[in-house]
């Protein structure tokens, strides 16, 4: 798969399609600190399979996307203190990134779907933009980072720490998933260490994390304005999550008029294969209340 590239004031967002340009639209977002690479090419290869053309992204401050490390790495005693005053851009300008591939692809609408702060910046561009979503799935996210807050050991093994190697990152990333990661499913352990790997040949960035948080912190509570979204809606969760716990789903289903919330006993803050079907399922289920006859792409 070839990487393309999308530009809007200044920033250019690394993207890659899968599957037939002219099927149905799917954009996908991922989470704090992670690459595009994180969507695993099985789950992106299943959508396809269901009549998806999937697109994925590295957001801005990872992997190939433009990276702000002239602004400086808050701290996270900052960021949780003053994060108006640390952030170099917020969840509306990471909104904007993604409807920046939609237009580099000619898309005028898409599916989208995004987990974590993906599932935050795919409830921004429900909001900024809704003649661009067809459908939007919220994957272990939360409306407001006052609702469904971390467990501390959850919160704090996300804090980036100087690494100098892909191994390092590797035993890094392990770790991390080893406490956010689900309980009921084992951890699939080397394909997390190939992401890691993977992900630091790319551009890891420990900075980029930090700057992402101050976004989340900064933009506040979505529920006022997701009240007005009226596009189907699926909210997915993980009834396990240390990181985002179920308080978050569950406020977000209840802020969007007509969401669907499901949940999954046992999963934490992953994407669990033994789940893959079931959440496939689900999203093209929400995607099919869309007319998929629609030519607006």
């Amino acid at each position: 798969m070839t990487i393309a590239r999308a530009s809007h004031d200044g920033v250019s967002i690394a993207y890659e399609t899968l599957g037939q340009h002219n099927r149905e639209p799917m954009l996908l977002v991922m989470g704090l600190g992670m690459q595009m690479l994180a969507w695993p090419e099985e789950f992106c290869t299943e959508l396809v399979g269901r009549g998806f053309a999937v697109v994925r992204y590295d957001n801005r401050d990872v992997g190939l996307s433009t990276h702000f490390r002239r602004a400086g790495t808050p701290s996270l005693p900052m960021i949780l203190a003053r994060p108006g005053a640390v952030a170099s851009y917020r969840l509306a300008d990471m909104a904007d990134d993604a409807v920046a591939v939609l237009d580099a692809l000619d898309w005028r609408s898409a599916h989208v779907v995004g987990i974590s702060l993906g599932g935050m910046i795919a409830q921004t561009i429900a909001i900024r933009h809704p003649g661009r979503v067809r459908s939007l799935t919220s994957m272990m996210s939360t409306p407001s980072p006052r609702i469904g807050r971390a467990r501390i050991r959850a919160m704090f093994a996300l804090v980036p720490r100087p690494l100098h190697s892909r191994d390092q990152l590797a035993n890094r990333m392990v770790k991390v998933f080893r406490i956010i990661g689900s309980t009921g499913y084992p951890l699939d352990e080397e394909w997390v260490r190939e992401i890691a790997r993977r992900s630091y040949d790319r551009g890891h960035d420990a900075g980029g994390v930090l700057r992402q948080l101050a976004a989340i912190t900064a933009s506040g509570d979505r529920r006022p304005a997701l009240a007005g979204v009226r596009v189907p809606t699926l909210v997915l969760h993980g009834e396990a999550d240390p990181l985002i716990r179920l308080a978050g789903a569950r406020a977000t289903a209840a802020a969007v008029p007509g969401s669907r919330l499901v949940s999954y006993p046992g999963m934490g803050h992953d994407l669990p294969s033994e789940l893959w079907p079931a959440m496939i399922d689900e999203i093209c289920r929400i995607a099919d209340t869309h007319d998929r006859g629609v030519t607006d792409k």
